[in-house]
């Protein structure tokens, strides 16, 4: 896991990994740049991800239909966005 849990903020959940810090006048080992990096792509990821989601307005707006529809449409469209990267991979596999 990365990081030292310092910051008050993201202590207290263990599922959560959190960035290593540069501690002043000194670096980081290479090791853990590298899992620093490999952190920021996987978050860069989920960030696009949730772009594609907010496409469809349906979390990015007040939902207007009735609240118990909402994971309903929500998990649809997010069904979609998985479609539709699945039909993008499989379209750059294949040239």
């Amino acid at each position: 896991m990365c990081g030292q849990n310092n910051d008050i903020i993201r202590n207290g959940e263990s599922t959560i990994t959190t960035p290593y810090n540069k501690p002043r006048k000194k670096e980081i080992s290479e090791l853990q740049k590298k899992e620093t990096q490999q952190l920021s792509s996987r978050r860069i990821g989920v960030k696009h991800l949730i772009g594609k989601v907010k496409i469809f307005r349906v979390a990015s707006e007040k939902f207007r239909l009735a609240r118990h529809k909402y994971s309903q449409v929500i998990m649809t469209v997010c069904g979609l966005v998985r479609l539709r990267l699945n039909c993008l991979l499989s379209l750059t596999i294949n040239i």
